[in-house]
This record gives C-alpha cells, sequence and structure tokens, in this order.
C-alpha cells in the first residue's frame, strides 16, 4: 500500500485517523482522546501504533525483505552468508 491521504477526525471518544492507499485500502487506527489533545499529536500517535504492530506476531529475523518462509532452517529472501 502506497500512502496517498490521511484522514482525521474527532469523535467523541478519541481520534479516528484513517491512512488511505493508492489502491483504495484504508487503515483506521483510534488514539485514546485522552492522550492527544490535538490532531497533530494523535497522527504521530497513530504512526507509532502501526510501527508497534508491524512487530506484533513475528519471529526470528522475520522482515519485509522476508519471503514469508518462517521455517528456521530455511534462510529469508536474498539472505547472503
Amino acid at each position: 500500500m502506497h500512502l496517498t491521504n490521511t484522514k482525521v477526525a474527532h469523535e467523541d471518544n478519541g481520534w479516528r485517523i484513517d491512512f488511505v492507499g493508492d489502491d483504495g485500502d484504508v487503515v483506521t487506527v483510534h488514539v485514546a482522546d485522552a492522550a492527544h489533545s490535538d490532531e497533530e499529536t494523535a497522527v504521530e500517535r497513530a504512526k507509532a501504533i502501526m510501527i508497534e504492530l508491524t512487530a506484533f506476531g513475528t519471529r526470528g529475523a522475520y522482515d519485509a525483505v522476508s519471503n514469508g518462509n518462517f521455517d528456521d532452517d530455511q534462510p529469508l529472501l536474498n539472505t547472503r552468508h
């Protein structure tokens, strides 16, 4: 997803930040109102949440260039020794 737009809305229970991609996909992050009182801070917190989630559920040396192979005895894509 290539980010093309960020939409921010302040709601009764916090901030809703929509990250919109060029393919029409949207990722929405809800940021609690109490900790972030302005739009810029809420967007920065939403970005931090997204970064925290990229590591969630990954194992070993898995990263963005992984071929999706989670077997410990198999090398990652383009791994050189």
